[in-house]
């Protein structure tokens, strides 16, 4: 067969392999655009563009396996002999997308969630073949709130590390706030202050918890915790320590706590003097002068 005639069978099919792709992508870009004007959800209209995007790599992969049926018929044999080593070069790549598929449809976590995966901490804003984005949080800023970088990690490292979710299938957390009153105080009704505070913030809140704790309970083999704010007392060698435990949004810990915090210390000034607050004192104290004598000996 001439050789020539094969040069030109394939230089005809690169040629139509482009244009299906410029086809495809033009397409692809006018559904997407279509997409975005048509959903006004955020989450819609980002699930609705992923799936286009799947699709799209689809419709490529189909365009090339039907172009070069033939070609790729005769090369089954060689691909054959090649895989091991293939599969020895690209193994973080096959790992990352076999995360990618226990990531879809293991439930470790979605888009929005709140994890933390090899270390990093954030919240999910895409979820690719090969790599998490996350939109990290922490670091040199307090209170769970966004540091501005945005981190990629490979999938194939929930394989290797435990994924921390906040937001799976409880997405609330308990949380704790520690208040020292001083010895002498009335700590009866130190106690009964927080106690009062935590219930006007977080009480009514606690209610609507109780529905998903129960989903908890009937889906995992748990304890059916208590969700109410709760308090306890603890005496130590500087101050009675006062400890009040209840459940929050994942995204509101902070806010809450400022509230509560807020409130106790209002409070606690109402009680004129029968509640102090406690705290460490140290008392830097000059050290006095010291006159030597030496008496010589003969």
């Amino acid at each position: 067969m001439d050789l020539s005639l094969l040069d030109s069978a394939l230089l005809g099919k690169i040629i139509l392999v482009m244009g299906g792709l410029s086809v495809i992508f033009i397409f692809i870009k006018i559904l997407q655009h279509s997409v975005s004007k048509s959903f006004q959800n955020h989450d819609l209209r980002y699930r609705a563009r992923k799936i286009i995007a799947y699709f799209s790599y689809l419709l490529i992969i189909a365009l090339i396996m039907v172009i070069f049926n033939k070609e790729l018929g005769g090369l089954s044999v060689t691909f054959g002999l090649a895989g091991a080593g293939i599969a020895v070069a690209l193994q973080e790549v096959i790992v990352s997308v076999a995360g990618w598929v226990a990531i879809i449809f293991g439930n470790f976590y979605s888009i929005g969630d709140r994890i933390q995966l090899k270390g990093i901490k954030g919240d999910v804003i895409d979820i690719g073949i090969l790599r998490t984005t996350l939109m990290e949080i922490g670091e040199w800023v307090d209170g769970d709130l966004y540091n501005g970088r945005i981190v990629l990690v490979a999938n194939s490292y929930v394989f290797k590390e435990p994924v921390f979710n906040f937001s799976g299938d409880f997405p609330f957390l308990w949380d704790e706030i520690k208040v020292p009153i001083k010895y002498g105080s009335d700590y009866k009704l130190a106690k009964e202050i927080v106690l009062r505070i935590a219930d006007e913030i977080v009480g009514d809140y606690a209610l609507s918890v109780k529905d998903s704790w129960q989903d908890m309970v009937r889906k995992y083999m748990i304890e059916d915790a208590r969700v109410e704010p709760v308090v306890h007392l603890k005496a130590n060698d500087n101050w009675i320590e006062i400890t009040v435990r209840y459940v929050v949004d994942y995204k509101m810990r902070r806010g809450t706590k400022d509230q509560i915090f807020t409130r106790i210390l209002e409070e606690i000034e109402k009680t004129q003097g029968a509640v102090s607050i406690g705290s460490a004192t140290i008392h830097l104290v000059e050290t006095p002068t010291l006159n030597v004598k030496i008496n010589g000996g003969s």
